[in-house]
């Protein structure tokens, strides 16, 4: 390893926390500050290239699989490195961030893989970014524990064959961390969340029979798989472990990755685990990109699209292929119900709509899905055992029935579904409850018995934006515009004061969330994340 030397990274406008200095070492710091130096650089080159594609995309709206690296589609010789054992049986993967709660109940939940999120299901305080990473440590060193101040209830660890295998989900790359910065300049969220957890575990996990494992989040392209693949590699020459040890799953959660599935594998080969269809990103990413692309990509209520859409199935069929092709894991998306304490219907019907999304992603050859809750692991766990039985996966599936075309993707106006009243007031409730939460620090929540996360609240404001700049008229006449945003807005605060009571109306951030929704939905210039302006307004 290394000798460190003096970290010419800076802790500014922190506020001193517990045990940071178990992850803030001069070794770390040292370790993030040459992986900013080296690879901040590309980053935001990739940025800039992001644009770029965004304006070819309002120009044609059209997209299409790429003329320059048809050779990597063409060549069936090339597979991804085989899984290691620990990430070989996927069938079940539970997700949610790194608090210590969730931290004992995730690795205890039955599922064989925690996504443990710095990402969408984690608000970046300061506070989550460095205790997340100490609960993790404390995880694997066996040293957490955790009793729950209100009800008393104490949680620890089962033995360690029994736990979950992590794979850790850092942030995006257009994300900053303001708290590190260099030269004056903030440090790339990404890059604070994947070299602390790193420098500090990977010969740890490879001492525990498992590996540095990572869910790369919002990729765009594969020049950005490409980036990844070159940090990894210098990473692990770093800290002297072997170059493969690092294993990688790309979440296809934006429209332009979906045209290059195979590519970013190529580009990770000796580092990727699989891919993973996630859902609310996706159909945010498609609202993004085809956003001035006319009435044929005006999507509709966000709960009308499910997987069975033929866009969506065009999607999540190319990806079980294109992995499957390669050798790769074809990772299920979300089940996202939180079942209820007090009504056993809702929990029943609930339950049968999980168990058919399931039995849906195991027949069509996945070779494992996403669970909110520890309840529902047993339900995705027998869909999977049904048609896995003893066998890890069913990369043997390799679904040559299918072929998709380029407007396959795209094809929107395939649904018959349309935008109606009702979904612009469940954008305006969801969004605004989700960020209020947010703001509070919090970024998994539970909101109408469903888990949200940030591509929640992305979806929900970015369908008000769609529907008032298309100039949609909803069912009931109305027609989607500023003033009517605003008015059901005012409504759902109203309500929401009413449902809390006075008292803790004024103790949460309900009139900042709800002027923060109407900004992003609002604004003629579309913002290209909610999470950049709200981490602005973030305290801690």
């Amino acid at each position: 390893m290394s000798a460190p030397a003096p970290s010419p990274l800076a802790v500014v406008d922190a506020e001193p926390l517990p045990r940071q200095e178990e992850v803030l070492t001069e070794a770390a710091l040292a370790f993030v500050a040459e992986l900013h130096r080296r690879f901040t650089p590309r980053r935001d080159e990739l940025l800039a290239r992001r644009a770029e594609r965004r304006a070819e995309i309002a120009r044609t709206s059209t997209l299409d699989f790429l003329p320059e690296t048809a050779a990597i589609r063409a060549d069936d010789s090339w597979k991804v490195a085989p899984a290691p054992a620990a990430l070989n049986d996927r069938r079940v993967e539970i997700t949610g961030p790194t608090d210590r709660k969730m931290t004992i109940n995730a690795l205890n939940s039955g599922a064989k893989v925690w996504l443990a999120d710095f990402e969408d299901a984690s608000a970046p305080t300061w506070e989550n970014v460095v205790l997340g990473q100490v609960n993790l440590i404390d995880a694997y060193t066996r040293k957490i524990d955790f009793t729950d101040p209100r009800s008393g209830k104490s949680y620890a660890l089962k033995p360690a064959d029994e736990l979950a295998t992590v794979v850790m989900r850092p942030r995006g790359w257009h994300l900053e961390e303001r708290h590190l910065t260099f030269d004056g300049r903030p440090v790339p969220g990404a890059l604070v969340d994947f070299g602390l957890y790193f420098f500090h575990n990977a010969q740890r996990l490879i001492d525990l029979g498992k590996g540095p494992y990572f869910y790369l989040p919002k990729t765009e392209s594969h020049l950005e798989a490409r980036l990844w693949n070159d940090i990894f590699v210098f990473a692990q020459d770093y800290v002297g472990i072997p170059r493969g040890t690092v294993r990688a799953t790309v979440l296809i959660e934006t429209i332009t990755a979906a045209y290059e599935m195979e590519e970013i594998l190529y580009e990770l080969r000796d580092h990727a685990a699989g891919l993973n269809a996630g859902r609310w990103d996706y159909l945010f990413s498609i609202v993004k990109n085809f956003r001035d692309g006319g009435a044929k990509f005006v999507l509709p209520d966000r709960n009308a699209v499910t997987m069975t859409a033929p866009f969506m199935r065009a999607y999540t069929e190319l990806l079980v292929r294109t992995c499957h092709k390669r050798g790769a894991h074809a990772i299920g998306g979300m089940a996202a119900f939180i079942p209820s304490r007090k009504d056993a219907e809702v929990n029943k019907v609930a339950f049968e709509k999980v168990k058919a999304d399931k039995d849906r992603e195991a027949g069509d050859g996945f070779d494992g899905s996403w669970v909110a809750h520890p309840d529902l692991v047993p339900i995705a766990m027998a869909s999977f055992d049904a048609v896995l039985g003893d066998k890890p996966h069913q990369k043997d599936r390799l679904r040559e029935d299918v072929s998709v075309a380029p407007g396959d993707l795209i094809a929107i106006d395939s649904l018959d579904a349309k935008p109606t009243y009702e979904g612009l007031v469940s954008a305006v409730q969801v969004g605004t409850r989700y960020i209020e939460a947010w703001l509070r620090g919090l970024g998994a929540v539970a909101i109408f018995n469903l888990m949200e996360d940030a591509a929640t609240a992305e979806i929900s404001r970015s369908q008000i934006w769609q529907w008032i700049n298309a100039g949609v008229v909803f069912e009931n006449g109305e027609k989607a515009t500023p003033e009517l945003a605003r008015k059901v807005a005012a409504q759902e605060l109203d309500a929401i004061r009413a449902e809390i009571g006075e008292e803790a109306f004024a103790a949460g951030k309900w009139q900042q969330a709800h002027d923060l929704l109407l900004h992003v939905s609002l604004d003629a210039d579309y913002a290209d994340f909610l999470t950049l302006p709200a981490y602005e307004q973030l305290v801690g």
